[in-house]
């Protein structure tokens, strides 16, 4: 009988367009044993969605740090979304979906606590700096996932810069890789638009009418009306990149610039994160001068990596509940009992 894996490559080479990366072309840096019924990228999800840092996504920042409501997005349900708007886009294009879900499930694992400012804070004090794309990249090292799905991750991140890119240093080699850049912008822009309006930071009033008009009105609209643009203007060139219309890829700029400066980088939303940059500050210092708690905190013998590495990986790794608890622990007094 034909092994499941086997069956599921043939299909892919039957179903998938001839811009697609198959699995059966996949590469890992150490070769391991084929499982019999997932394939290549299957199995690099897999090896992802049961790590214990994907778990802890779900108590990371977002946008908003310990939010009062059960609505607001947190770094797992970004992950989930960008996953599911990489799928869509991955399908409608006849792309392999399992290389994109793969991915996108392992592009925020490098994330810090409380969110960007986090990443902002280790970036300045941490003398080789701090970037949670590459921290993404170093968790999934030791997963042993593909090339494809490495390189996917490595490339996803924007912060201010192009959205899409034909710089080789930006732009994955494919197109689920491309798939999963543009997925990431598309979720974040738009949930954390519907946050801010639940949060009260913004009203729908707040949002240019430019853009409103050549998005729609509501969080589906405006996904919607993204995903068709990004299938129409990639497949209107014939899969030469991934692709947004001039007009769609302006406004997007446009609204991500909008969010940023009334959103992300306002005191409103900061204040409380920067208080949580002292903490993450202070537990970065204190661990550095105390290695010997910081090897049993990680239940490590000894340290494989130099010191201020092992440290960024402990701290980057904590959830926000978990941190505001070591800080107490060291630094606030407890009650005598």
């Amino acid at each position: 009988m034909q092994v499941i894996r086997e069956l599921l490559e043939e299909k892919e080479k039957k179903n998938l367009s001839s811009h697609a990366a198959l699995s059966s072309n996949a590469h890992r840096k150490t070769a391991e044993e084929e499982c019999d019924l997932r394939t290549r990228f299957q199995r690099d999800r897999d090896k992802i969605l049961h790590s214990k840092p994907f778990r802890r996504l779900k108590h990371k920042t977002q946008v908003f740090l310990n939010p009062v409501g059960d609505h607001y997005r947190t770094r797992m349900t970004h992950t989930l979304e960008v996953m599911q708007l990489g799928r869509t886009m991955a399908r409608a294009l006849h792309l392999n979906e399992d290389l994109v879900e793969a991915a996108t499930l392992g592009h925020d694992l490098g994330h810090t606590p409380f969110g960007h400012s986090g990443e902002a804070i280790l970036n300045k004090i941490h003398p080789k700096g701090f970037h949670h794309v590459f921290q993404s990249v170093r968790i999934v090292g030791p997963m042993n996932v593909t090339e494809e799905v490495e390189e996917a991750i490595a490339k996803h991140s924007k912060g201010k810069g192009p959205i899409l890119s034909d710089d080789p240093k930006l732009k994955a080699k494919t197109l689920e890789g491309q798939v999963v850049r543009i997925a990431d912008i598309i979720a974040y822009v738009n949930h954390d638009l519907d946050d801010a309006m639940r949060a009260g930071v913004l009203t729908f009033q707040d949002v240019p009418k430019r853009l409103r008009d050549i998005f729609g009105n509501t969080h589906s609209e405006r996904i919607g009306t993204m995903i068709r643009d990004v299938i129409g203007a990639t497949q209107e060139h014939n899969f030469n990149k991934i692709r947004m219309s001039p007009e769609k890829i302006e406004a997007l700029i446009e609204l991500r610039a909008f969010m940023f400066h009334n959103v992300y980088e306002t005191d409103r939303v900061q204040r409380e994160l920067k208080k949580a940059q002292k903490m993450v500050e202070s537990l970065y210092f204190y661990y550095l001068e105390h290695p010997d708690q910081l090897l049993a905190e990680m239940s490590l013998k000894e340290f494989s990596d130099s010191i201020d590495q092992h440290v960024i990986d402990f701290i980057s790794g904590m959830t926000d509940r978990y941190a505001i608890q070591k800080y107490r622990e060291i630094f606030l007094p407890s009650s005598w009992s």
